[in-house]
């Protein structure tokens, strides 16, 4: 798993998705799609680091409502195609006391009922790396933990990555032991909550609901499988 992770000058939290197991026997491509943290902190290193690796295409995941000014940077390289996408949304307060007034906002715990809630939303980011430029995709939020964490998710279960791959990629996030004592505290921990979260989720179906396309679909499982007879 190590392996996938990647040195770009200034950020902490790069990974490739690729080489992960699916349930049918095949693995996820390399440099099809990398989550991590905001690119705003990459050196110029850094960035010509991920331009050789073949990024073309920049998705940040916002929250609606809020400025985050981390999340802005101009790519160092033109043809770098760079998508905004707010994925959650705290003008709804139902949600917003739930998760984030108990600070179980920095944890998967969160992912089901954000699921449930924002369908469209997770969505469009799905469609987005559907219809990205050739060349790499990087998604990304601050830490690369939580929003990076769920669009991983819904990436992963499209492919039919395997549910112990999905929870092994996500703890290659920096260990976070306040995390941990959150979910201890809800009798939880991060395997049970994404778990929790997969339970009863038919993907394709979830997808569809959202707003994508049946071709965006196979679009996004060919981008990470590849030609998969």
């Amino acid at each position: 798993m190590k392996k996938r992770v990647l040195a770009w000058d200034g950020c902490s939290n790069v990974r490739d998705l690729g080489g992960l197991r699916t349930g049918d026997g095949h693995k996820t491509r390399w440099r099809a799609i990398v989550r991590s943290d905001t690119p705003s902190r990459l050196s110029e290193a850094g960035w010509a680091a991920l331009y050789a690796y073949g990024i073309r295409t920049i998705i940040t995941l916002r929250t609606h409502g809020m400025t985050e000014d981390e999340l802005s940077f101009t790519p160092r390289y033109a043809d770098i195609a760079t998508v905004q996408a707010a994925i959650e949304d705290i003008t709804d307060k139902e949600f917003l006391q739930k998760w984030a007034a108990s600070n179980l906002w920095g944890t998967p715990l969160y992912y089901q009922d954000a699921l449930r809630r924002l369908p469209e939303r997770h969505a469009a980011v799905i469609s987005a790396v559907a219809r990205a430029q050739p060349g790499g995709v990087l998604f990304h939020c601050i830490r690369g933990n939580d929003r990076t964490g769920i669009i991983a998710l819904l990436l992963l279960a499209l492919a039919g990555v395997t549910p112990d791959d999905m929870i092994a990629d996500y703890e290659l996030s920096c260990p976070d032991p306040e995390r941990d004592e959150l979910l201890a505290g809800e009798h939880s921990s991060v395997r049970e909550a994404i778990l929790s979260a997969l339970g009863g989720l038919d993907i394709d179906s979830y997808l569809s609901l959202g707003g994508v396309r049946q071709d965006e679909l196979a679009a996004v499982r060919k981008r990470l499988l590849g030609e998969v007879g």
